[in-house]
């Protein structure tokens, strides 16, 4: 999803445990910046429990699609701002000070959010905490990979991504502790500004990355944090390899030049580069356009479309998909450097395809055997109860439960008592009618539809999940960081991630829309045909970097990618592209 995953072999995670159990500073500096992480997963994921009971208590939330969606993509519209506004403060005030405003910013967010008395006043909280989630986003892992031990670095930096998927996961389990609280989602939602004050009250007494101070000539400062890190036998080859590095890096920026304009013009202007773009972007815009952010901003509301009504319910099972989220992310550990990305990508998005068509043809099944409408079970609750649309049509008989719930968001559809499957009663939706159906042990469907394929459509979801998280979910953001050359990568990866937080905004603005549009399953069947496209672009434009040095991925870049369109054939260079 968002932010960056780095790889890290299993002789890479059993030095990290040795260094570390040795040196418990270098644990404590990553920890503490990895708690970044660990809210940009709760901010992004807590929004999809909050949102269930947010509409039952602003039914113009309820009533308005438009609004859902504004309430949960504001927090990537913010990302978008934090990420570009981070970049700059990162190279200005340093990394420590922006993880501090990133704090302040989750802290205010989550105030905001928890007192609103209105919805505008949760979207302007929600801008605030995506302001903090960009900003940490590329922050905090800068931070960790600038005061780790090489050698162990891409370890360190990867429990930033853990942490990210273990505070979705965390924003699950929360919400479903808060379901049966007063306040619910205020609770959910204001819940994220404890770890953001633990977080600035740590970095207070952490020191700021010595790459940074090395750059603004703070040398002693650097050297003084080098020691904490490393043996006393390693700190002068250190600093020697720092300076070197910085010296390095300051040259390429002469090259490129100072101004970002100028350095998108060289960076597009350079075959290599914009080569390594075409692959760098796909996978990041395809990482996004398969819809893994439908189920991890509207989890909850998925599930409920598959015939599960209890809020309760709806996050329990939601639960189950944001816990196979999190263990992929390990799984992708153990074969992103045996398999390789793109093979690992290829298989993943195989899976994807799957899923979502027999997602779709499970939510059209849902559809077409929705239950009857039964006049006479609309008029056992009396004439002047009955959804006004139903009224209104020639021949009622032709309603179901479906059909009742797309003609007005004013309907809703009170279940058999006997049995749910069995005819029902199509009724105004107002929290009288709600109170009235479940009075007589009835459930109450506003979203969808008893169904017998509802247990399937969960299972598959988290089949999507499965196939989605070692590959498609961590991947692209491993080949933007190999795919292009040492002085052209973080205005690349700038320009890969920027495209893979807009790609996210459309898909979380438009997700409910188009589920009111073309219904569940359509959607579902769209997300299919985006990620054909998505593994098509795949294969034409995104090498294999596995175990190639930068300079071989350059010249690889140089001649040009063209896989062989065989199955046991390798991938060659031509001389265009």
């Amino acid at each position: 999803m968002e932010g960056g995953v780095h790889k890290a072999g299993k002789t890479e995670l059993t030095e990290c445990w040795r260094t570390t159990w040795k040196t418990p500073y270098i644990m404590r500096l990553a920890l503490s910046a990895g708690i970044g992480g660990l809210l940009f997963g709760y901010d992004t994921g807590v929004i999809s429990g909050a949102l269930l009971y947010i509409r039952d208590d602003f039914k113009e939330v309820d009533k308005k699609t438009w609004l859902q969606e504004t309430i949960v993509s504001m927090a990537v519209a913010g990302a978008i701002i934090g990420a570009a506004f981070g970049g700059w403060m990162n190279d200005r005030f340093g990394r420590r000070k922006s993880i501090l405003l990133a704090d302040v910013l989750f802290f205010i967010g989550a105030v905001i959010m928890a007192a609103a008395p209105k919805p505008w006043v949760i979207i302007l909280g929600r801008i605030f905490v995506g302001l903090g989630v960009g900003m940490a986003s590329m922050t905090s892992p800068l931070y960790i990979s600038e005061a780790s031990p090489a050698r162990i670095r891409g370890a360190l930096v990867s429990t930033n991504g853990l942490l990210i998927t273990g505070g979705q996961f965390l924003s699950y389990l929360i919400n479903l502790a808060f379901t049966k609280t007063p306040g619910t989602w205020r609770w959910m939602l204001g819940v994220a500004g404890i770890p953001a004050v633990v977080q600035f009250f740590l970095m207070l007494w952490l020191p700021e990355s010595p790459r940074w101070l090395y750059r603004k000539d703070k040398i002693a400062e650097a050297r003084a944090i080098l020691e904490k890190i490393y043996p006393d036998d390693e700190v002068e080859n250190e600093m020697k390899a720092l300076a070197l590095s910085v010296e390095e890096e300051k040259e390429e920026e002469k090259s490129l030049g100072s101004g970002t304009m100028s350095k998108l013009r060289s960076a597009f202007g350079n075959t290599v580069v914009r080569r390594g773009l075409y692959a760098g972007i796909t996978v990041q815009v395809a990482q996004q356009f398969v819809g893994i952010n439908t189920v991890m901003y509207y989890s909850p509301t998925i599930v409920q479309f598959a015939g599960y009504a209890s809020n309760k319910t709806a996050l329990a099972l939601s639960l189950i998909t944001s816990g196979l989220n999190a263990v992929g992310t390990l799984g992708s550990m153990v074969f992103v450097d045996r398999y390789g990305r793109r093979r690992l990508m290829i298989i993943s998005m195989f899976g994807i395809i799957s899923c979502l068509v027999v997602l779709s043809i499970m939510f059209f099944q849902a559809s077409s055997h929705a239950p009857a409408v039964s006049i006479s079970e609309s008029n056992h609750f009396g004439r002047k109860s009955t959804c006004p649309n139903l009224l209104n049509v020639a021949d009622a008989s032709s309603w179901n439960c479906m059909t009742c719930l797309k003609a007005s968001s004013d309907c809703g559809f009170c279940a058999n008592g006997a049995n749910e499957y069995h005819a029902g009663a199509c009724l105004s939706a107002t929290d009288s009618m709600k109170g009235t159906c479940h009075s007589e042990h009835r459930i109450w469907y506003t979203k969808g539809c008893p169904s017998k394929f509802g247990i399937f459509a969960v299972l598959l979801l988290g089949l999507y999940i499965i196939s989605y998280a070692p590959g498609m979910g961590t991947v692209p953001w491993i080949v933007n960081s190999e795919i292009y050359p040492l002085r052209y990568r973080g205005i690349g990866g700038g320009i890969a991630a920027v495209s893979n937080w807009i790609s996210n905004l459309i898909v979380s603005e438009t997700f409910l829309t188009l589920t009111e549009a073309i219904g569940s399953s359509g959607t579902f069947l769209l997300f299919a045909g985006f990620s054909t496209i998505g593994l098509v672009c795949i294969y034409f434009l995104v090498p294999e970097t596995k175990g190639l040095q930068f300079e071989e991925v350059e010249k690889m870049l140089a001649k040009g990618y063209r896989p062989r369109m065989c199955c046991n054939g390798k991938e060659e260079g031509s001389e265009k592209q």
